[in-house]
Protein backbone atom coordinates (compact mmCIF):
# COMPACT_ATOMS: atom_id res chain seq x y z
CA UNK A 1 0.00 0.00 0.00
CA UNK A 2 1.27 3.80 -0.98
CA UNK A 3 3.09 5.90 2.24
CA UNK A 4 2.08 9.03 2.61
CA UNK A 5 3.02 12.05 3.74
CA UNK A 6 3.06 11.45 7.48
CA UNK A 7 4.35 7.73 6.92
CA UNK A 8 0.52 6.73 6.89
CA UNK A 9 -1.09 3.71 5.11
CA UNK A 10 -4.18 5.32 2.74
CA UNK A 11 -6.62 3.90 5.41
CA UNK A 12 -4.95 4.61 8.40
CA UNK A 13 -6.04 7.27 10.88
CA UNK A 14 -3.96 9.84 12.15
CA UNK A 15 -3.04 9.45 15.96
CA UNK A 16 -5.96 9.95 18.01
CA UNK A 17 -6.27 12.10 21.54
CA UNK A 18 -9.37 12.90 23.16
CA UNK A 19 -9.22 14.80 26.95
CA UNK A 20 -12.16 15.62 29.00
CA UNK A 21 -12.44 18.22 31.48
CA UNK A 22 -9.62 20.23 29.02
CA UNK A 23 -11.50 23.29 30.79
CA UNK A 24 -13.15 23.95 34.11
CA UNK A 25 -15.92 26.29 33.90
CA UNK A 26 -18.02 24.44 30.88
CA UNK A 27 -20.93 21.89 31.42
CA UNK A 28 -18.55 19.82 29.51
CA UNK A 29 -15.28 20.14 27.66
CA UNK A 30 -12.86 18.03 25.54
CA UNK A 31 -9.34 18.77 23.44
CA UNK A 32 -10.04 16.26 20.38
CA UNK A 33 -6.33 15.90 18.59
CA UNK A 34 -6.25 14.22 15.50
CA UNK A 35 -2.55 14.17 14.46
CA UNK A 36 -1.83 18.03 14.29
CA UNK A 37 -5.73 19.36 14.08
CA UNK A 38 -6.26 20.31 17.61
CA UNK A 39 -9.84 21.60 18.24
CA UNK A 40 -11.56 22.80 21.82
CA UNK A 41 -14.88 21.40 22.49
CA UNK A 42 -17.13 23.62 24.81
CA UNK A 43 -20.58 22.83 26.20
CA UNK A 44 -22.74 25.63 27.80
CA UNK A 45 -26.33 24.49 28.73
CA UNK A 46 -28.63 27.36 29.14
CA UNK A 47 -32.28 26.86 30.42
CA UNK A 48 -34.85 27.65 28.12
CA UNK A 49 -35.36 26.53 24.37
CA UNK A 50 -34.73 28.59 21.25
CA UNK A 51 -37.71 31.31 20.82
CA UNK A 52 -38.71 29.61 17.70
CA UNK A 53 -39.38 26.34 19.11
CA UNK A 54 -41.64 27.73 21.72
CA UNK A 55 -43.23 29.96 19.49
CA UNK A 56 -44.63 27.28 17.89
CA UNK A 57 -45.13 25.06 20.75
CA UNK A 58 -42.66 22.45 19.79
CA UNK A 59 -41.50 20.50 23.64
CA UNK A 60 -38.09 19.65 24.15
CA UNK A 61 -34.78 21.39 23.98
CA UNK A 62 -32.35 22.36 21.52
CA UNK A 63 -28.36 21.61 20.50
CA UNK A 64 -26.84 24.20 18.64
CA UNK A 65 -22.62 24.49 16.91
CA UNK A 66 -20.41 27.41 16.90
CA UNK A 67 -17.62 27.16 15.15
CA UNK A 68 -14.14 29.03 14.97
CA UNK A 69 -10.63 29.20 13.53
CA UNK A 70 -8.10 31.09 15.89
CA UNK A 71 -6.18 33.14 13.97
CA UNK A 72 -2.94 31.22 14.36
CA UNK A 73 -4.20 28.45 14.42
CA UNK A 74 -3.09 28.46 10.60
CA UNK A 75 0.06 28.67 8.60
CA UNK A 76 -0.93 32.14 7.68
CA UNK A 77 -2.87 34.13 10.28
CA UNK A 78 -6.32 34.01 9.84
CA UNK A 79 -8.51 37.26 10.41
CA UNK A 80 -10.68 37.17 13.39
CA UNK A 81 -15.22 37.22 12.03
CA UNK A 82 -15.76 40.16 13.98
CA UNK A 83 -18.16 42.04 10.70
CA UNK A 84 -19.94 38.51 10.63
CA UNK A 85 -19.29 34.82 10.30
CA UNK A 86 -17.80 34.06 6.28
CA UNK A 87 -20.14 31.63 4.24
CA UNK A 88 -17.74 28.69 5.48
CA UNK A 89 -17.78 29.36 9.10
CA UNK A 90 -21.42 29.45 8.60
CA UNK A 91 -21.68 26.57 7.05
CA UNK A 92 -19.62 24.21 9.25
CA UNK A 93 -21.29 25.84 12.21
CA UNK A 94 -24.90 24.02 10.85
CA UNK A 95 -23.29 20.89 9.83
CA UNK A 96 -22.00 20.55 13.76
CA UNK A 97 -25.21 21.23 14.93
CA UNK A 98 -27.37 18.49 12.79
CA UNK A 99 -24.74 15.61 13.34
CA UNK A 100 -24.99 16.30 17.56
CA UNK A 101 -28.79 16.54 17.37
CA UNK A 102 -28.76 13.59 15.99
CA UNK A 103 -27.40 11.97 18.58
CA UNK A 104 -30.00 12.65 21.20
CA UNK A 105 -33.56 12.92 21.65
CA UNK A 106 -34.57 16.30 21.45
CA UNK A 107 -37.67 16.36 23.70
CA UNK A 108 -36.02 14.30 26.62
CA UNK A 109 -33.64 17.42 27.19
CA UNK A 110 -36.35 19.36 28.55
CA UNK A 111 -36.68 23.24 27.92
CA UNK A 112 -32.85 23.47 28.03
CA UNK A 113 -30.16 24.48 24.55
CA UNK A 114 -26.51 23.22 24.28
CA UNK A 115 -24.47 25.24 22.95
CA UNK A 116 -21.33 23.37 21.74
CA UNK A 117 -18.10 25.91 20.88
CA UNK A 118 -15.90 24.12 18.90
CA UNK A 119 -12.46 26.36 18.63
CA UNK A 120 -9.56 25.58 16.28
CA UNK A 121 -6.42 25.68 18.07
CA UNK A 122 -4.04 23.88 15.51
CA UNK A 123 -5.80 23.39 12.01
CA UNK A 124 -4.08 20.83 9.81
CA UNK A 125 -6.93 19.28 7.79
CA UNK A 126 -10.50 17.32 9.15
CA UNK A 127 -11.15 20.59 11.43
CA UNK A 128 -14.83 20.38 11.34
CA UNK A 129 -15.06 16.52 11.32
CA UNK A 130 -12.43 16.59 14.56
CA UNK A 131 -15.53 19.16 15.68
CA UNK A 132 -18.17 17.01 15.60
CA UNK A 133 -16.01 14.38 17.04
CA UNK A 134 -14.78 15.89 20.36
CA UNK A 135 -18.04 18.12 19.75
CA UNK A 136 -20.29 14.73 20.82
CA UNK A 137 -18.21 13.70 23.81
CA UNK A 138 -18.20 16.92 25.41
CA UNK A 139 -21.94 16.98 24.76
CA UNK A 140 -22.40 13.70 26.36
CA UNK A 141 -20.21 15.03 29.03
CA UNK A 142 -22.84 17.81 29.91
CA UNK A 143 -25.48 15.64 30.09
CA UNK A 144 -24.66 12.64 32.31
CA UNK A 145 -24.10 15.60 34.74
CA UNK A 146 -27.40 16.75 34.36
CA UNK A 147 -28.50 12.69 34.50
CA UNK A 148 -26.99 12.22 37.82
CA UNK A 149 -28.90 14.83 38.84
CA UNK A 150 -32.14 13.31 37.65
CA UNK A 151 -32.54 16.53 35.58
CA UNK A 152 -32.54 14.49 32.09
CA UNK A 153 -33.24 10.74 31.60
CA UNK A 154 -30.50 8.32 30.27
CA UNK A 155 -32.65 7.08 27.62
CA UNK A 156 -31.94 10.98 25.99
CA UNK A 157 -28.95 9.51 24.26
CA UNK A 158 -29.82 7.63 20.70
CA UNK A 159 -26.64 6.91 19.28
CA UNK A 160 -22.81 8.11 19.55
CA UNK A 161 -21.52 10.11 16.35
CA UNK A 162 -18.39 10.90 15.23
CA UNK A 163 -17.10 12.04 11.08
CA UNK A 164 -13.79 11.85 9.29
CA UNK A 165 -13.02 12.60 5.86
CA UNK A 166 -11.06 11.08 2.82
CA UNK A 167 -10.03 12.20 -0.39
CA UNK A 168 -8.30 11.05 -3.55
CA UNK A 169 -5.03 12.20 -3.69
CA UNK A 170 -2.53 11.09 -6.95
CA UNK A 171 -5.18 8.49 -7.11
CA UNK A 172 -5.39 6.78 -4.35
CA UNK A 173 -8.56 6.81 -1.64
CA UNK A 174 -7.47 8.04 1.70
CA UNK A 175 -8.39 8.10 5.11
CA UNK A 176 -8.40 11.32 7.21
CA UNK A 177 -6.54 13.97 5.14
CA UNK A 178 -3.68 16.07 6.52
CA UNK A 179 -3.47 20.35 5.39
CA UNK A 180 -0.75 18.88 2.16
CA UNK A 181 -3.15 16.26 1.34
CA UNK A 182 -6.10 18.39 1.46
CA UNK A 183 -4.81 21.00 -0.81
CA UNK A 184 -3.54 18.24 -3.50
CA UNK A 185 -6.32 16.12 -3.51
CA UNK A 186 -8.18 15.42 -6.59
CA UNK A 187 -11.83 14.75 -4.85
CA UNK A 188 -12.28 15.00 -1.05
CA UNK A 189 -15.30 13.85 1.37
CA UNK A 190 -16.54 14.55 4.76
CA UNK A 191 -18.81 11.43 6.38
CA UNK A 192 -20.83 11.75 9.02
CA UNK A 193 -22.09 8.34 10.80
CA UNK A 194 -23.81 7.62 13.89
CA UNK A 195 -23.11 3.67 15.69
CA UNK A 196 -25.68 1.70 13.82
CA UNK A 197 -24.01 2.46 10.60
CA UNK A 198 -26.04 5.26 9.69
CA UNK A 199 -25.31 8.50 7.78
CA UNK A 200 -26.05 11.18 8.93
CA UNK A 201 -24.61 13.29 6.15
CA UNK A 202 -22.34 12.75 3.02
CA UNK A 203 -20.60 15.97 1.43
CA UNK A 204 -18.35 15.05 -1.46
CA UNK A 205 -16.71 17.56 -4.13
CA UNK A 206 -14.45 17.02 -7.13
CA UNK A 207 -12.19 19.59 -6.73
CA UNK A 208 -11.09 18.32 -10.76
CA UNK A 209 -12.35 16.01 -13.44
CA UNK A 210 -15.66 14.38 -12.38
CA UNK A 211 -15.00 11.02 -10.66
CA UNK A 212 -16.76 7.66 -10.72
CA UNK A 213 -19.00 5.52 -8.63
CA UNK A 214 -16.44 2.94 -7.69
CA UNK A 215 -14.27 5.95 -6.40
CA UNK A 216 -16.87 7.26 -4.44
CA UNK A 217 -17.75 3.66 -2.89
CA UNK A 218 -14.08 3.32 -1.95
CA UNK A 219 -13.91 6.56 -0.22
CA UNK A 220 -16.93 5.92 1.91
CA UNK A 221 -15.47 2.91 2.91
CA UNK A 222 -12.40 4.35 4.28
CA UNK A 223 -14.52 6.43 6.11
CA UNK A 224 -16.74 3.91 7.63
CA UNK A 225 -14.06 1.88 8.86
CA UNK A 226 -12.48 5.32 10.35
CA UNK A 227 -15.64 6.24 11.78
CA UNK A 228 -15.77 2.91 13.51
CA UNK A 229 -12.35 3.67 15.70
CA UNK A 230 -13.51 7.02 16.44
CA UNK A 231 -16.50 6.04 18.29
CA UNK A 232 -14.45 3.33 19.95
CA UNK A 233 -12.21 6.23 21.40
CA UNK A 234 -15.12 8.47 22.15
CA UNK A 235 -16.42 5.40 24.06
CA UNK A 236 -12.91 4.34 25.70
CA UNK A 237 -13.55 7.96 27.25
CA UNK A 238 -16.59 6.81 29.65
CA UNK A 239 -15.35 3.14 30.63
Amino acid sequence: MSKRVDGRKPDQLRAVGLTPGYVTYPEGSVLIAMGETKVLCNVSVEEGAPRWKQQQGIPGGWVTGEYALLPRSTHVRTARETRGLRGRTQEIKRLIGRSLRAAVDLEKLGERTFIVDCDVIQADGGTRTAAITGGYVALKLALQTLIEAGQVDPSVFLSPVAAISAGLVNGVPMLDLCYSEDVAAEVDINVVMNAQGEFIEVQGTAEGDPFPRSILDAMVDLTEKGIEELLEAQKSIFE
